[in-house]
């Protein structure tokens, strides 16, 4: 691959989030030079094809990150910590995948539609929310924007694609093995997933009774809004579908907002698509979503109990949107704004 453009590094390539980054990267005709794939030793060599080339997997070293314009990074949170610096000292702007970046003070959050003008502040790395977080905040902007936030209730039903390929082939297994009258076993999940719900996605932290998804869902929102005063209440749970997150979420605003109001507002945002007539059977699902790089909303309703809340169901591809079309919608924000390259 040769001509204008830049020089573009994809950590992780082989992963779920990593092979979409590139399609994505593809399909959005990110102004790529070249493409470099990096992964794990394992996969050194490999070939993948991209855009009617062949891409050779590299192992990331202190030869092979030489020259790197901007590098998406899905490689998970120890790589992420060790290479991150190196990448940025060796002249590239990291968009970082995973959860280790999110909450230093010193690197933007960053959501394409929500708070792109973070990106101006970057110290050369720029981070990616979690999956949850992300689909949700898209949703909130315009709420918030109208009506400022008072309180989030929040409960996640999320994919199992969310955790990786392993736990795919898990909940795939299982359920040939259920279906078989066999016996399923778990080893991604503390439980079987395959026809159950387990209400814990993430991990305990010693003495935390809130999983890091959880923590996740309440951090993140605050700083990705700009306002640490929103309380949130979040349960995370793990459901059997391959890809698509869904939530259920409560959101008490400062100032009234009617049901009506707020369907307006969701239906002119940027990335959003409302399907809501709930009388016809029409409202968001997981498996309508897969594929797609918007954020759909439905369900949107008064809560009876209180009149300055409202119900909403809001559903996203955690692969696209929540994951790999924000970082390569972050890298465009970054080119537009010629804050890569030398």
């Amino acid at each position: 691959m040769a001509g204008d453009g830049y020089r573009v590094g994809v950590l992780g390539a082989t992963g779920v989030v990593g092979s979409t980054i590139l399609d994505v990267l593809a399909e959005r005709d990110f102004p790529a030079s070249e493409v470099v794939p990096f992964a794990s030793q394992r996969s050194a060599g490999r070939e993948l094809e991209w855009n009617g080339s062949v891409l050779e997997c590299r192992v990331l070293s202190e030869e092979t990150i030489q020259g790197l314009d901007v590098v998406l990074s899905s490689a998970g949170g120890a790589v992420s910590s060790e290479w991150a610096p190196k990448l940025v000292e060796a002249g590239a702007v990291v968009v970082d995948n995973t959860s280790h970046w999110r909450m230093h003070d010193d690197v933007p959050l960053v959501v394409a539609e929500v708070n792109p003008d973070a990106v101006e502040g970057h110290g050369g790395i720029v981070a990616n929310p979690n999956c949850s977080t992300m689909q949700m905040v898209v949703a909130l902007k315009p709420l918030f924007d109208e009506a400022g936030i008072e309180r989030l209730v929040i409960s996640t039903y999320q994919a199992v694609s969310g955790t990786g390929k392993a736990a795919i082939d898990e909940l795939l297994a299982q359920s040939r093995a259920v279906l078989s009258d066999h016996d399923a076993v778990a080893s991604v999940y503390p439980h079987r997933i395959a026809f159950s719900a387990l209400p814990q996605a993430g991990s305990f932290a010693a003495g935390d009774d809130h999983t890091d998804e959880e923590r996740k869902l309440i951090d993140e929102t605050r700083k990705i809004l700009g306002d640490a005063s929103i309380r949130v209440s979040a349960t995370c749970v793990r459901v059997p579908v391959v890809t698509g997150h869904s939530e259920a979420v409560n959101v008490e605003t400062r100032e009234p907002l009617s049901p009506e109001r707020a369907r307006e507002l969701l239906t002119s945002a940027p990335g959003v698509t409302v399907v809501d007539d709930p009388a016809a059977a029409r409202y968001p699902l997981a498996i309508d979503a897969v594929g797609k790089d918007d954020v759909f909303v439905g369900r949107i309703r008064r809560d009876p109990g209180n009149e300055r809340a409202l119900d909403m169901w809001i559903v996203s591809d955690n692969l696209r949107k929540g994951a790999a079309t924000n970082a390569v919608q972050v890298a465009e924000l970054l080119a537009e704004r010629g804050l890569l390259g030398s």
